[in-house]
């Protein structure tokens, strides 16, 4: 398929004054729960930047923080009842596979992600419950609320991770006020589903990243504060 280095959504409001042009580099973090750390940093390109929407390509390759337990071990390979526990550091490692196209839209509390198999074979959207991401010079920031929703090009759906989103609470990383919080995220979320609303009705299953782009390198500095909000 050709390439394609224009949005869906091109021709539209435009971008807003303070915002990223298209094949600039910028950083997607994630604190770790009850903490101000980040322990989650994946260098993006910028695809679309606008008061609308934001979207952000992740090369196949792009070398990310993530976290891992003390030991090495993989987090998702520890039992459900010490996964969030256990010791944990922080490692660098190449993302694998096919990359993922995020799109958020100001305060909403989720993004939608775009998975493809290889040959780009569209696979599923992917709706990540997350705290509404706050934008920096560098990039933006959000927490992960661990409960998410799979997304299938026939429009059917299912809620993912409810072990995990369980575990954390019961772990003490989620009250039950932020708990009910992030479940009327999720429901509000499948409204846009049922809907077939922003960013679903868009096309971006059909986008394509400019072959001339270059893979964002992981900055030494990647887990700075920011100095200020963008503007």
């Amino acid at each position: 398929m050709t390439a394609e280095t224009t949005s869906p959504q091109a021709g539209g409001t435009g971008a807003a004054p303070g915002t990223w042009a298209p094949g600039e580099h910028i950083l997607w973090r994630y604190r770790g729960n009850a903490t101000d750390r980040f322990h989650i940093c994946r260098p993006m390109t910028v695809v679309e930047d606008s008061a609308e929407l934001l979207a952000v390509w992740m090369a196949p390759g792009t070398v990310c923080v993530k976290p891992v337990l003390s030991d090495g071990t993989p987090v998702h390979r520890e039992p459900l009842a010490t996964r969030y526990t256990k010791p944990r550091t922080l490692t660098r490692s190449p993302w694998f596979g096919t990359g993922v196209l995020k799109l958020a839209r100001p305060g909403d509390p989720w993004s939608v992600w775009l998975f493809w198999d290889p040959g780009w074979r569209f696979k599923n959207y992917y709706v990540n419950l997350e705290e509404p991401r706050r934008r920096w010079a560098r990039g933006v920031d959000s927490e992960d609320h661990f409960l998410d929703i799979e997304v299938r090009p026939d429009r059917s759906w299912e809620w993912r991770d409810e072990d995990e989103f369980a575990q954390a609470q019961r772990a003490g990383l989620m009250d039950a006020g932020q708990a009910e919080r992030v479940r009327a995220a999720g429901r509000a979320a499948v409204e846009q589903i049922h809907a077939w609303g922003t960013p679903f009705d868009a096309g971006w299953e059909n986008w394509r990243p400019d072959p001339a782009w270059t893979v964002p390198q992981l900055p030494s500095d990647w887990d700075t504060a920011p100095a200020r909000p963008a503007s």
